[in-house]
C-alpha cells in the first residue's frame, strides 16, 4: 500500500469515527442541550426580559408569572433574566479555563512524551507534584490568597487543572510514538514539529477533545462552588453559583430560589457529560 494510499485509509477511518461519535444518542442528546445553554448566553442581551441586576423591593419574591416568568428572588430581581445571564458568566469562565489548560498541559505533554530522557523525567516529576495535591483545595487556596474576584478564580484553577491533560497527552503521544510509521517518518527526514504537529497532535485529538467536554461539566461545577463560598465572582453578578449563595437563608421559606438555577447547573453538566461520553464511546479506536 503506497503512502497515498494510507494517508486515505487514516482519513477514512477517521471520518467514520467521528460519524458514529455524532451519531450517537448520548452525545446528539448532550450537543442540543449545549448549544442551546451557548446561544442562551450568545444572545442573553437580546432574550433577557429584564435587567438582572435591577433591584426592586416592590416586587421581591414574587410568585412566578406575568412580567417575571420565574419570580423574583429577595431583592426583586428577575430569576429568569439572572439564569440567562448566569450562562454567560459560567460557560464563559469555564471556556477560558478549559483554554488555558489545554494551551498549558498539552504541549507539555506533548513534550515529554515525545522527547523522553532527562526532560521527560524532569515534566513527570513536576506533573505527579500537581496531581498529588487535591486539586479544588489548591485552587481554594490560590483563590483565596489571590482574592476573591473571577479573573482570580481563573488563574487559580487554571495553575492546577493543567496537569491532568499533561499527563494524559503525555501517556497518549507514547502510544504513538510507538508505533511504527513514527520511525519511518524520521527515516524519511521529516522535522520534529512536523511529526508533532501533523502526526501525534492529529491521532490524540479525539481523545483529548472529549476529556476536554467531560471536564466543562466539572469546571462548571468547579466555579459555581468557589462562587458559592465567596472566593469567586462576586455579587450582584448574575452567576449560578451566586444565586445559590444568595438564597441560603429563604430555603425553607421560598425553596425555588435555590431549586431553580440548582436544576440549571445540574443540566448543563448533564449536557457536557453526555457529549463527552458519547465522544469518547465513539473515537475510540478499539471499538
Amino acid at each position: 500500500m503506497s503512502r497515498k494510499e494510507k494517508k486515505v485509509k487514516a482519513l477514512s477511518q477517521g471520518r467514520i469515527r467521528w460519524a458514529k461519535a455524532l451519531r450517537s444518542p448520548k452525545t446528539r442528546i448532550g450537543l442540543v442541550i449545549s448549544i442551546l445553554f451557548i446561544l442562551i448566553a450568545v444572545l442573553a442581551p437580546l432574550i433577557s426580559p429584564n435587567d438582572p441586576l435591577l433591584v426592586s423591593v416592590i416586587d421581591k419574591l414574587e410568585a412566578p408569572g406575568g412580567q417575571f416568568p420565574l419570580g423574583t428572588d429577595q431583592l426583586g430581581r428577575c430569576i429568569l433574566s439572572r439564569l440567562i445571564w448566569g450562562s454567560r458568566y459560567s460557560l464563559s469562565y469555564s471556556f477560558i479555563v478549559l483554554g488555558i489548560t489545554l494551551l498549558i498541559g498539552v504541549p507539555i505533554g506533548l513534550v515529554s512524551g515525545y522527547v523522553g530522557g532527562r526532560a521527560d523525567t524532569i515534566l513527570m516529576r513536576i506533573i505527579d507534584i500537581f496531581m498529588a495535591m487535591p486539586s479544588f483545595v489548591v485552587a481554594l487556596a490560590i483563590a483565596g490568597t489571590l482574592g476573591a474576584s473571577g479573573r482570580n478564580l481563573v488563574l487559580a484553577m487554571s495553575l492546577v487543572y493543567w496537569a491532568e491533560y499533561a499527563r494524559l497527552t503525555r501517556a497518549l503521544t507514547l502510544q504513538v510514538k510507538g508505533q511504527n510509521y513514527m520511525m519511518a517518518l524520521k527515516a524519511g527526514g521529516c522535522s520534529h514539529g512536523r511529526i508533532l504537529l501533523r502526526h501525534v497532535l492529529k491521532n490524540i485529538a479525539p481523545s483529548i477533545i472529549a476529556l476536554a467536554t467531560m471536564e466543562i461539566g466539572s469546571i462548571i461545577l468547579a466555579i459555581a462552588g468557589f462562587s458559592f463560598i465567596g472566593l469567586g465572582v462576586q455579587a450582584p453578578t448574575p452567576e449560578w453559583g451566586i444565586m445559590l449563595s444568595d438564597s441560603r437563608e429563604y430555603f425553607q421559606t421560598f425553596p425555588r430560589l435555590m431549586i431553580i438555577p440548582g436544576i440549571v447547573i445540574v443540566i448543563v453538566v448533564l449536557a457536557f457529560n453526555l457529549v463527552g461520553e458519547g465522544l469518547q464511546d465513539g473515537l475510540s479506536t478499539d471499538r
